[in-house]
């Protein structure tokens, strides 16, 4: 391998991680911003409403009583990841989260859906990035690197 690639996947290897770490946390955020109206400049709770039944069609199999916890929890989780994941706070473990959170939401839509669904949407995809992520062996360091 020459000196130049070896310098180009150095390059990848660091920006890489970033570059997954951003677009899966503004993944999060950006739904979260649509369930409240703010991409359709019409922020208001009707919106939120919308996705309290968008919440019951991914989960038909859940009894209706669970919804709307389930879709305010699921709101919170994806905030806090997003804002996680964009500022590197515990990259390792919000990693993680964030790939079993959306390995959960795509089973979810497999079962609801059938399977076409949450590969059409990248969602199995997206938990592997985070997957990846989580399992990056540099995070150890940098991870022992901030609690001394």
């Amino acid at each position: 391998m020459t000196a130049r690639a070896m310098i180009q996947i150095s390059r990848l290897e660091r920006w890489g991680p970033l570059y997954a770490r951003i677009a899966l946390g503004a993944a999060f955020l950006s739904a979260v911003a649509g369930r409240f109206g703010l991409w359709q400049r019409t922020p208001s709770m009707k919106h939120f409403a919308d996705f309290i039944q968008y919440t019951a069609q991914v989960n038909s199999f859940l009894p209706a009583a669970v919804i709307p916890s389930l879709a305010w929890t699921a709101t919170v989780a994806e905030t806090t990841l997003g804002i996680l994941l964009i500022v590197g706070l515990w990259p390792r473990w919000v990693s993680l989260a964030s790939a079993i959170l959306l390995a959960m939401f795509g089973t979810a839509m497999a079962i609801s859906f059938g399977v076409k669904s949450p590969l059409d949407y990248s969602v199995f995809s997206a938990s592997g990035a985070a997957v990846l992520l989580a399992l990056r062996p540099s995070w150890q360091a940098c991870e022992k690197a901030s609690t001394h």
